[in-house]
């Protein structure tokens, strides 16, 4: 797995080595471990997936994590990516809402020892107003536009890993809180599921 992610632009020692040490199969039906660690999103049920390694990678490497963040997560889903980030910031906040799968992650993470999750049931496109304001937020579904009540709720200096786009394919934005408004970079296309919700696709 490092290779590819190495080959595919991920060059954070700190990303690669959590990478490596954490049991994505652990975070797919034991009838997946086989396929767990090849580079490509798979089924979790629900009709959602779990992202890609290279995915996970690249956006946990765009949030610039030095260990003393507070982040938001955006759609749960498996609990990789939250379990990902908790090892790299100092406390994950995220939000499903779907709820069988808030109730499987949440005990996953207890069972693995992540603590330093909190997790919530409902509509993340809402965000987490008693939460803000966070140092960094990612978003693991695609958004249809940009979604404001979430960069409003990022610290200034914070940045927010968004995919924006259509039903079917996306651009990955990184949208930094500056003190004078906001700044966004492209980076790159990608492909999630729809971001359900309020701020999101209607379904």
């Amino acid at each position: 797995m490092l290779t590819t992610l190495q080959k595919g632009g991920i060059s954070d020692a700190s990303v690669l080595t959590v990478m490596k040490s954490t049991p994505r199969h652990l975070f797919v039906s034991e009838a997946l471990w086989p396929k767990a660690y090849g580079d490509h999103p798979l089924p979790i049920g629900e009709s959602q997936t779990i992202s890609q390694p290279l995915t996970v990678a690249l956006m946990t490497q765009a949030l610039e994590l030095n260990g003393e963040e507070r982040v938001l997560e955006i759609g749960t889903g498996s609990g990789y990516q939250a379990a990902v980030l908790s090892q790299l910031a100092y406390k994950v906040y995220t939000i499903e809402r779907i709820r069988p799968l808030y109730l499987r992650t949440r005990k996953l993470f207890d069972d693995l020892g992540y603590f330093n999750i909190v997790t919530r049931y409902g509509d993340g496109t809402k965000g987490w107003h008693t939460e803000a304001p966070f140092d960094g937020i990612i978003v693991t579904a695609g958004a249809p536009v940009l979604p404001e009540v979430l960069a409003l709720q990022l610290a200034i200096g914070g940045r927010m890993i968004v995919p924006v786009g259509g039903a079917d394919a996306q651009q990955m934005y990184r949208i930094t809180r500056t003190p004078e408004g906001f700044t966004q970079e492209n980076l790159g296309p990608c492909r999630f599921v729809k971001l359900i919700g309020e701020n999101g696709w209607n379904a």
